[in-house]
């Protein structure tokens, strides 16, 4: 009889859609669904916000065709940036925006250079499906367009976001 080799399931990280295990409880348990989080950029200098889904795996217009370091000598005179995680959840009276958090990048398109930290950028994704605000950091012109956009998209999902989201992004008139 031959010696059989036993091959072992390893687990990996796996993006899924909807419910990982569907009532079940083996294997997948622990698995993560973005399904409910958007990258946001939003462009410093211009004061505008977009979604661009293919930020979820660093292929935004913004992130295409720009190397990326840490070292933030090799995008000088790039553009800043910030990339906003908004994780939407329900409550019973409808969505609301559970965790917004945010990452700085640089992107210089000419040198096609740009300066990020990959572990900030995963850490606060991860924080926003925790649901942490996370945007004290943000220049005060940024945290406005933010406000702005999230409140134009859905007034309704804004007005049902925690308080803490209301204050880290209001402003004295």
């Amino acid at each position: 009889m031959e010696n059989e080799k036993k091959e072992t399931k390893k687990m990996e990280f796996t993006i899924i859609k909807n419910n990982p295990t569907d009532g079940h409880k083996g294997f997948g348990i622990g698995s993560l669904s973005l399904e409910n989080v958007s990258p946001l950029f939003i462009d410093v200098q211009e004061k505008t916000a977009e979604v661009d889904i293919g930020g979820m795996h660093a292929r935004s217009a913004v992130e295409r065709g720009v190397k990326f370091t840490t070292n933030r000598e090799d995008s000088e005179g790039g553009k800043p940036y910030w990339l906003v995680w908004v994780t939407i959840d329900q409550k019973p009276e409808g969505g609301y925006y559970a965790g917004v958090t945010a990452c700085e990048m640089v992107v210089n398109k000419e040198k096609r250079r740009g300066y990020k930290i990959l572990a900030d950028h995963v850490n606060k994704m991860d924080k926003s499906m925790k649901r942490h605000i996370i945007v004290d950091h943000m220049d005060e012109e940024s945290k406005r367009v933010l406000h702005d956009y999230l409140k134009g998209f859905d007034e309704g999902m804004w007005n049902r976001s925690e308080p803490a989201l209301h204050e880290a992004l209001s402003f004295e008139n």
